[in-house]
């Protein structure tokens, strides 16, 4: 601290004043964190997670920007899967949450770096793209009231006005169907815009989005449909992230916005194709990953390609349709889960060392509290803070602050890296720290909620 001190009184350049200032900021996050896990291990936990983020900053003119691994400095993106968005969600919860004035200045920096790094040529799509973009800086302008930050929000939703392509049934944006980078993420990401921002003539583009899907849709079978990520990947993933679960998803919420029945129709044999498909075993089902011989038989447990996303589909149906079947889904994907869990064994290929939103502990942890939420069935919430302290038990915590290395990538599973990201680091888990600990002390906050979650805390 006494180094950076001396540095400001010099005549320094102002590249060394960025930095100076940014690790005079993450030493200030670290001396208030000091005690903190001592008296309440989840908020606690948050804020070493928060003091090891914005260490992991990297100044700019503009701003501050995040690597997703901070040890390759080039690993710098504005994706909201891995990129920038993340840490400056993390941070803008913290400090709705904490009221802590750094968390403010941190998120304010990130989000001003976004804002200047963002262009009209940027992909399209929710977790890769600008749609993500624009949500991060919505979400910033919803906390801190500065009109530039919801500026360059309608302005990512202009230029997605602009990109959007004309194709058989409606428009397109990319080859991609899928919410992670496709049609049905960014469709997503303008219903909220309309809702949360205000923003002008998109519900019509979404509308044409979703025609668009319905024109793409395979027909396995009689009253079923189904969407592949693109014409040209050569496997099926039907559960949330790349397939139909995400995108019957986008659909029911259309219809849930517009009323317009084609797009329930839809969604409903989208719903019948997942159940045909479905492992059933008692009370218990699982999807599989992809539709290759060899996967047929692998399970994946999280956000991505397993319940924790694919119940979302099957909740946000229950909510437009009130069929309790969709309901006795979602339990049957939570039994599954708990089953294995409460066994206590290893379980399937699909779940590896990878404590993430997108793919692991993190996706099931909120899965399970929201189940509770629901059913107000005990186990549920045992589970939830089954997982939660699992996280903390995985986590590497030190002067540095906290962080979780993991696997990524299940064919990898030599690469363990330290994230800083959203969907595989620490910001994803840091935001359901926060929230977690928030159900937990009884709090009623607003909470960040992503356009493709139907739950609330």
């Amino acid at each position: 601290m006494l180094h950076i001190l001396r540095s400001l009184q010099a005549d320094i350049s102002e590249t060394t004043m960025r930095h100076a200032l940014t690790l005079l900021l993450s030493c200030f996050l670290l001396l208030t964190t000091a005690n903190a896990h001592a008296t309440d291990s989840y908020r606690g936990a948050a804020n070493e997670t928060a003091h090891w983020i914005a260490a992991s900053a990297i100044s700019e003119k503009q701003g501050v920007v995040w690597p997703s691994d901070p040890r390759d400095p080039k690993s710098v993106d504005t994706s909201m899967y891995s990129g920038t968005p993340g840490p400056i969600l993390f941070f803008l919860e913290a400090y709705r949450y904490k009221h802590k004035k750094e968390y403010l200045t941190m998120a304010r920096r990130g989000a001003d770096a976004l804002l200047a790094s963002i262009k009209h040529d940027d992909p399209a799509g929710l977790y890769e793209g600008l749609a993500g973009s624009g949500f991060t800086l919505g979400e910033a302008y919803l906390v801190t009231r500065d009109k530039k930050y919801l500026e360059g929000a309608l302005r990512t939703v202009e230029w997605l006005k602009q990109s959007a392509h004309k194709a058989e049934g409606g428009v397109r944006w990319s080859d991609e169907t899928d919410i992670i980078s496709g049609t049905a993420g960014t469709g997503l990401f303008l219903l909220w815009a309309e809702d949360h921002l205000g923003a002008k003539d998109v519900r019509g583009l979404a509308i044409e989005a979703g025609d668009r899907l319905i024109t793409t849709a395979q027909h396995p079978a009689s009253g079923q449909l189904k969407w592949m990520m693109n014409a040209t990947f050569p496997a099926e993933m039907p559960n949330f992230s790349h397939g139909t679960g995400g995108v019957a998803y986008f659909l029911v919420t259309l219809y849930q916005k517009t009323g317009e029945k084609r797009f329930l129709e839809a969604a409903l044999a989208g719903a019948r194709y997942l159940t045909s498909i479905a492992d059933v075993d008692g009370e218990a089902c699982l999807i599989y990953h992809d539709s290759r011989p060899e996967n047929k038989k692998m399970y994946y447990l999280g956000w991505c390609h397993g319940p924790a996303g694919t119940a979302r589909f099957f909740y946000r149906l229950y909510q437009v349709t009130k069929d309790p079947q969709w309901m006795q889904w979602m339990t049957k994907l939570a039994t599954s889960l708990t089953e294995k869990r409460y066994a206590g064994k290893a379980v399937t290929p699909g779940e590896w060392d990878n404590v993430s939103v997108c793919c692991g502990v993190t996706a099931q942890a909120e899965f399970y509290l929201n189940m509770y939420q629901l059913t107000r069935r005990k186990d549920y919430l045992d589970f939830a803070h089954q997982m939660s302290d699992v996280l903390l038990k995985k986590a590497t915590r030190d002067a540095n602050g906290m962080r979780w290395v993991q696997v990524e990538t299940r064919v990898k599973p030599e690469i363990a890296v330290a994230q800083t990201g959203l969907m595989q680091g620490a910001s994803g888990i840091g935001l359901w720290l926060l929230h977690f600990d928030a159900f937990e002390t009884g709090k009623r906050l607003p909470s960040i909620t992503l356009p493709d979650n139907p739950f609330t805390y």
